[in-house]
C-alpha cells in the first residue's frame, strides 16, 4: 500500500491534475473545478459545517468535510459500502454522485487510491477531449 492520505494530498492531487483551478461555489466554498475559467466544473468542494452532516457520537456538525464528486452513483455507493474506507453520504446528497470524507479521516485509505479517486472525479467534470489526453481513451 502506498503510504497513508494526508489533507494536503487533497490540493497536491487535484492541483497536479490538467487544467484545474482552485475557486470557490456556492458563495464561499473553497472548490477545484476543472477547465479553468468561466466554464469550470466543481468535482473536489471543502464543505461548510452544516446541521445537515453531524457526528453521530457527539452530535457535533463536521467542520473538515470534502465533498468529491463519483462518475456515476454506482461509485458513490461502492466507497460508501466499503468499510474499509471512510468515505460516507448524508441525506443531503441524496440521488447526487458524490461522497463525502473528513480531512481527520484521510489517514485510513493509501494516498493512491485517494488519488485515484480524485482523478475520477476530474475526469466526471472535465471536458472529454481533456481526459482523452490525459488518460489515453
Amino acid at each position: 500500500m502506498s503510504r497513508p492520505a494526508r489533507p494536503e494530498d487533497v490540493d497536491e492531487i487535484c492541483g497536479s491534475l490538467p487544467e484545474t483551478e482552485l475557486g470557490i461555489s456556492w458563495g464561499d466554498r473553497p472548490t477545484w473545478k476543472v477547465p479553468r475559467g468561466d466554464k469550470g466544473r466543481g468535482f473536489v468542494l471543502y464543505r461548510a459545517p452544516h446541521r445537515s452532516a453531524v457526528d453521530p457520537v457527539t452530535g457535533e456538525m463536521y467542520d473538515d468535510l470534502v465533498v468529491i464528486t463519483t462518475p456515476t452513483e454506482v461509485e458513490k455507493h461502492a466507497l460508501v459500502a466499503d468499510e474499509s474506507t471512510p468515505f460516507f453520504t448524508i441525506d443531503h446528497f441524496r440521488g447526487y454522485a458524490a461522497v463525502l470524507v473528513q480531512q481527520s479521516r484521510l489517514g485510513e485509505i493509501g494516498r493512491d487510491e485517494l488519488e485515484e479517486i480524485i482523478t475520477d472525479a476530474w475526469a466526471a467534470r472535465a471536458p472529454k477531449r481533456l481526459v482523452r489526453e490525459h488518460l489515453g481513451g
